[in-house]
C-alpha cells in the first residue's frame, strides 16, 4: 500500500511491474509507503 503525498489517497501498486508510478486521482508522481501503526516491542537482554 502506498499513499499519495499530494492528495493523501491510499492505493496499491506493484512497483516491479508498473510502467508508470502515478496517483490515478491527481496525477502526482511522488508516493510514500504506508507503515503499519503497530509498534514492535523487543525485550532487551
Amino acid at each position: 500500500m502506498y499513499k499519495c503525498v499530494c492528495c493523501g489517497r491510499s492505493l496499491s501498486i506493484d512497483v516491479k511491474t508498473a510502467k508508470k508510478i502515478i496517483c490515478p486521482s491527481c496525477g502526482y508522481r511522488i508516493l510514500e509507503k504506508e507503515r503499519p501503526k503497530v509498534v514492535k516491542k523487543i525485550p532487551a537482554e
